[in-house]
Formats: C-alpha cells, structure tokens, sequence
C-alpha cells in the first residue's frame, strides 16, 4: 500500500526540532498582500513620474500586467523592501528622470502594504504552529521560526494582529544585516541562536528561493508550497516534498 501524504510527512517530522515559515504565500496570502500594491505602485509612480512607467516597472518586479500573476522567480517574490525601492529608483532613472527627480517621484508614490489588513491566514495558524510544537521530539517540544524577505517591522507587526506571539521562537527579516534569501544565513542564524542543527531543521515555502536556503543551510528537511507564487515544476527540483499548503503539516 502506498503511504498517505499525510503520513510520509508525518514521518519525515519526527526528527525535526524547528520549523522554520516563509511569512507571504506560505503563512499568509501572498497575492493579497502584495498583488493590489504592485499595481498601486505602478499607478502612482507612472503619476508622480508624469511618463508611463507602469507596464515596464510591474515587468521589472515579475508580474504580469494583464493577468497580475507574479512569477515565481520575479523580484516580487523574494527580493527585500529596500531592494525593491532602488530597483524602482533606477527604473525612473533609466526613463529620463534625474536623480532627483526619480527619488522623489518614488517616494511620492512609494507607500508599503498595510501588514495587518491585508494579512489572510492561509489555515487556521494557531492550530498549526500549536500541533508542531507539540508534536516535537524535544521534551520542550518544537521550536517554529520565520525568514522571511520582508522587513521587521512589518513582520512583528503581522505576528501580534494574527496572535501568534506566543507561538514563535525566532524571527529572521529581510532587514536584518544578513545576506537573504537565496543563501543560508537566515537559516543558519535562527538554529544558531535556538539552538538546533541544521539537519534538525525543516524549512516550508512557496518560492525556489526559499527551498534554495533551505538546501544551502542544510536542512534536514525542505517543503514546496503551492499557495503562493511557486507552481509544482518551479519548486520540486528543490525540495523534498511539494504539498497543496501549510495545512498539510498538520498530521
């Protein structure tokens, strides 16, 4: 009999001691939250701008003008809030505004997602993060974590609207002073600062460039999810399993 998906996962977690999320498309609606502010922005900035900067700014940041479907290895999808701004500043530049000029158009139409209102749970978290630690091979039970390519602030503030403060042990942000995602220093800051290997370790997310940390930390375990950006082909040559979404974690 062939095993169940829920149980071939089951089985791989019984060594893991910290579960490490990505926040947007694994956690959190990605589309929802940064789907609507790429449009803005590009609205905005084609504006303050006074050219038409719309079509070639959302082609710059991985997502389709007609379909707003953000590419899997789009800027979108995993590059920092800071990156983005000057991604968006050299854009101007290169559409005939000067320095000046291109800096305060964007800042004029710069204006971030709202981290709280547009955070949609994509499964009943508590009940998830609850069932993981618990479930965990540590007398204290598992350890969860977030890397994420958002900046802190925002982080912390969608953790505390979704009331999940007490259920996370570690968080590692796109602002944070470490190379992100791709490489592996997220990963390995957060099993260095809570104490568990790399190989004890699984990382969930729904980008290549989340599952390629997780493979370069050394992850004992790394999980494609497909709730956000990445489809199966994008994330299966880099991770161990694929499931439809976090909620399959919960065995």
């Amino acid at each position: 009999m062939t095993p169940r998906r829920g149980d071939v996962i089951a089985d791989r977690l019984r060594s893991i001691e910290l579960v490490v999320f990505d926040k947007d498309g694994t956690l959190i609606d990605f589309h929802g939250m940064w789907g609507g502010w790429a449009f803005s922005l590009a609205d905005a900035l084609e504006a303050a701008a006074g050219s038409r900067l719309r079509g070639a700014l959302l082609r710059a940041l991985g997502v389709d003008p007609r379909t707003g479907v953000t590419r899997a290895r789009g800027t979108l999808a995993a590059t920092p809030m800071g990156r983005i701004r000057e991604l968006t500043v050299e854009l101007a530049r290169e559409a005939g505004l000067g320095p000046a000029e291109a800096e305060a158009a964007v800042s004029a139409a710069w204006e971030p997602p709202d981290p709280v209102a547009l955070a949609v749970p994509l499964t009943d978290l508590r009940a998830l993060l609850g069932s993981l630690r618990a479930g965990g091979p540590a007398p204290a039970g598992r350890k969860i974590a977030i890397a994420t390519s958002d900046d802190r602030a925002p982080t912390e503030r969608t953790i505390e609207a979704l009331g999940l403060g007490d259920l996370i042990d570690g968080t590692a942000c796109a602002d944070d002073g470490v190379p992100v995602k791709p490489a592996p220093d997220m990963v390995l800051r957060l099993c260095g600062g809570l104490g568990v290997l790399p190989a004890r370790t699984a990382v969930i997310g729904d980008s290549p460039s989340d599952l390629r940390m997780g493979r370069a930390a050394g992850a004992g375990l790394v999980v494609g999810v497909l709730s956000g950006v990445g489809r199966r082909r994008d994330l299966a040559p880099h991770a161990d399993v694929v499931v439809p979404s976090v909620a399959a974690l919960m065995v």
